[in-house]
């Protein structure tokens, strides 16, 4: 029997926190309707932490959602903005495996995966471990972090915004500006002087809000106004993407095989330029279960959110 909703006026009906293990612990929060339609959110970054911006992609009276902040973001201890020890067992099948045990503590058989962005990555990466728990996916904003998406994202876009990437860029030593700019930013980050530190926090979030927003478009993420979220976000994204979201090379890719009884949607911005939509189709052509559906967006923003809504209802109505 359902009962007991929230919404995102009132809040979630329970929250709590899961120790998983390597010092870490998890700040999570269930949103809609007890007993109803389970699904998990998988918020971006990594880093970005779960903000209730994510319940209103679910209709709260019939969904039971559960929202939390990966490791090392958000309230979940330790942060990264406050200690690299946030950085230390911090992979991505630690989070697979922290997907498990809030499932396990919701007692959930299956549900509905959500991810966006890095989200996408991780929801990808947890349903190819753990196919048989996986009601549906729905990912937006698609990305697999690969080597490649990396390289394109912090040096391929270089020409559509020159100025601002050549700050992005400037504040590499010059002998490591011609390797992988994501990992020289990662030993700036944890350099033990927070001066250094907070300079290359500013310099990669600057970037990073650039990369993200359309060209003709003001870039502007209020969140990287906070000192703290800022190298939070940093050294989290950096951490994942100097190694590739931990995973070998194609791994995502070469796995699809394993969704092919998994129903899902992709949903992909078309002018999204640090994330092109070749990620998307090429998952596509791999999961005759999915859909893609392109829309006139960047990365993210209203068109999207509107698009992952109407996936939800549509897995839904394609499951009953």
């Amino acid at each position: 029997m359902m009962c007991v909703m929230s919404s995102p006026e009132r809040g979630p009906r329970e929250t709590g926190r899961l120790p998983v293990g390597g010092g870490h612990e998890l700040h999570w929060e269930r949103w809609g309707t007890a007993g109803g339609r389970p699904a998990v959110a998988l918020h971006g970054g990594p880093g970005a932490g779960c903000s209730p911006w994510w319940a209103t992609l679910f209709d709260l009276e019939v969904d039971d959602v559960l929202l939390f902040d990966q490791r090392g973001c958000g309230r979940s201890t330790p942060n990264a903005g406050v200690t690299t020890a946030a950085l230390e067992h911090n992979t991505t099948a630690d989070l697979v495996g922290d997907i498990e045990q809030l499932r396990v503590l919701c007692g959930l058989d299956r549900w509905t995966v959500v991810g966006g962005s890095w989200g996408s990555t991780l929801a990808l990466a947890y349903a190819q471990r753990h196919p048989a728990r996986v009601a549906g996916l729905v990912l937006f904003s698609v990305v697999t972090t690969s080597a490649a998406e990396v390289e394109w994202v912090t040096r391929g876009i270089a020409a559509t915004f020159p100025g601002e990437w050549n700050r992005f860029c400037d504040a590499v030593p010059a002998a490591q500006r011609a390797g992988n700019l994501a990992a020289a930013y990662a030993r700036m980050l944890c350099d033990p002087d927070p001066a250094v530190c907070a300079e290359a926090a500013e310099r990669w979030c600057a970037w990073d809000d650039r990369a993200a927003t359309p060209p003709g478009q003001t870039p502007h993420d209020r969140r990287f106004e906070d000192p703290r979220f800022r190298l939070c976000w940093a050294r989290i994204v950096t951490h994942y993407w100097s190694n590739a979201a931990f995973l070998p090379p194609g791994a995502l890719l070469s796995g699809m095989a394993r969704l092919a009884a998994v129903p899902g949607r992709l949903v992909h911005g078309a002018a999204d330029l640090g994330s092109p939509p070749a990620t998307a189709r090429a998952l596509a052509a791999r999961w005759p279960g999915a859909g893609l559906r392109v829309v006139d967006a960047g990365h993210g923003g209203p068109t999207v959110a509107a698009a992952v809504r109407e996936s939800l209802a549509e897995l839904a109505v394609s499951a009953t």
